[in-house]
């Protein structure tokens, strides 16, 4: 016998349960098992993120958004380097980095910090939520937003993609309620793409994910115990018309069509982002997240051969496609969670039993629903933590260092370095920083990464753009070598960062470069 167990289908007790949950009152819908399970996933995540203050991209962000916040204009130019100054380049995350810089302009480092936790904690919620319609489980659910949370520690940081991946589960959530409970869901994507988009360049993702969900509609397959029902037709339009109006959407941004070929441009210079950004990296079998994502994986498949289930063609596709970028690039297992844990949930939805509203005490989930809510406000992380974590991961010291000497001219800085630069020495121009898309295009990455990684003299390039001073990591490749070039010397140095100074003169810079800025 094959249990369906497709996107439509649904355990025989979802609609008992939740029968008896809208027959409750407010007090137990709100202290009830299920809000408390969500309640440890919060706690879990909050504990996740308190640590990570880190990210060397979010310095950035800040300063774009912090430009856009006082200008009212968005930069169509780079404003922060010397080696690309002035070349086309566009915050394509315009409004996430606004929403970055508004948390600081209110609330400092602890803005900033409440971002993330609340963008976090959303995203986990959210991602239980779903997996609870998935499956008409809340403790299936609760390990299918456990695995969520495993995946997305890969990515959890102050910067644009995390609603970008927030939005992804609110896509898959429309999807769900639309083709089960109402049609009328379908009509939230459009303005939900019209927002993503200047968001995150994640919407072309989104955007996958609806034209396969759409082809699937229309197919009524099986192969085995893969299935593609085809939807009733009413079902079937009303999405295509939502999927042309999200289309349409993608247009309501203030960049122009260029926007909508970020992610293709992305796609492009992958073999040289892959060379410097560790997180564009294939995924690391070594590790749990690596192990967590062949489990997954093998799950979907093995669960329905075991259980004679049937398995849904578009949510086969839709994870075989997160599988496979996932496996090339590290980042994409955020991406692969939030796909795989739903469907996983349903496949699995019979194998623990159900909850049973009627077993709730109000008492028992209102303390631990208190008890979680002292943990997060005693681990959210203070003011003092917060910087201390800004002073172990950046040149906080080599810049302080830096301004008091007097030191000046060209600087050639640590790619990771390149955002707190620009954050914290506004009046200074870095040599690179996250910006890859700009770089490549300049064709400075290229060079800095033939540079980083000695691939040639380091004197070309420090001769070719006029290098005054060099600020890089104490335990990079380059700071060992640099020393050893006639001409250079160490002139300060700490734990985290050394500095380098030039002692003959330069070369004439090239005319394309323009004349150097002194720092500081």
């Amino acid at each position: 016998m094959i249990v369906d167990q497709t996107e439509t289908a649904a355990p025989a007790s979802v609609g008992q349960t939740a029968a008896t949950l809208r027959s409750r009152g407010a007090l137990h819908r709100i202290f009830s098992f299920p809000v408390v399970l969500g309640a440890l996933l919060v706690v879990l995540t909050v504990f996740t993120i308190r640590g990570r203050f880190n990210d060397p991209d979010m310095w950035w962000h800040l300063k774009t958004g912090e430009i856009i916040w006082n200008t009212h204009h968005i930069p169509a130019v780079d404003l922060f380097s010397f080696t690309a100054n002035g070349q086309p380049w566009t915050a394509q995350e315009w409004l996430s980095e606004l929403t970055i810089y508004g948390a600081y302009h209110f609330g400092g480092y602890s803005g900033l910090m409440l971002w993330l936790f609340v963008l976090a904690s959303l995203t986990i919620i959210a991602g239980y939520a779903l997996c609870w319609l998935y499956s008409g489980n809340p403790k299936v659910a609760f390990l299918g937003g456990a695995g969520i949370w495993l995946f997305s520690t890969v990515g959890l940081a102050i910067r644009p993609q995390m609603i970008g991946y927030l939005l992804l589960i609110c896509e898959l959530l429309v999807l769900h309620l639309g083709r089960t409970r109402n049609v009328r869901w379908f009509f939230a994507l459009p303005p939900l793409f019209a927002l993503w988009i200047n968001c995150h360049s994640s919407f072309a993702f989104g955007l996958l994910v609806l034209a396969i969900t759409l082809g699937c509609s229309f197919l009524k397959l099986r192969v085995g115990l893969l299935v593609s029902k085809r939807w009733e037709r009413r079902t079937r339009n009303l999405l295509a018309v939502s999927f042309a109006l999200s289309l349409a959407a993608l247009f309501l941004n203030p960049i122009g069509p260029k926007l909508l070929l970020f992610p293709l441009e992305v796609t492009l210079k992958e073999p040289l982002i892959t060379n410097i950004i560790s997180e564009w990296r294939p995924a690391d079998f070594s590790e749990v997240r690596g192990w967590a994502l062949l489990g997954a994986a093998g799950l979907v498949l093995l669960v329905p051969l075991l259980r004679r289930s049937e398995l849904a063609l578009r949510d086969f596709a839709l994870i075989a496609l997160a599988f496979g970028l996932a496996v090339q690039h590290q980042k994409m297992l955020f991406i692969f969670g939030i796909l795989a844990m739903p469907t996983l949930s349903r496949l699995l939805a019979t194998a623990w039993d159900g909850y049973q509203p009627e077993r709730d005490s109000v008492l028992v989930s209102a303390s631990m629903m208190a008890l979680a809510a002292i943990f997060i406000v005693l681990t959210f992380p203070s003011t003092r933590y917060l910087n201390e974590q800004v002073n172990k991961h950046n040149p906080v010291k080599a810049l302080e260092f830096i301004e008091r000497s007097g030191a000046s001219g060209r600087m050639l800085n640590e790619y990771a370095y390149g955002g707190y630069l620009i954050w914290a020495a506004p009046k200074g121009k870095v040599f690179i920083d996250g910006r890859c898309d700009l770089y490549d295009h300049a064709g400075v990455l290229a060079e800095y990464i033939k540079w980083a990684t000695l691939q040639e003299d380091p004197r070309v390039l420090l001769d070719k753009y006029r290098i005054s001073l060099c600020l890089l990591p104490k335990n990079a490749r380059i700071a060992r070598v640099i020393p050893l070039l006639p001409g250079w010397k160490s002139i300060y140095s700490d734990d985290t960062a050394v500095v380098f100074a030039r002692t003959t003169a330069t070369k004439p810079v090239p005319a394309r470069t323009g004349v150097p800025p002194k720092r500081m």
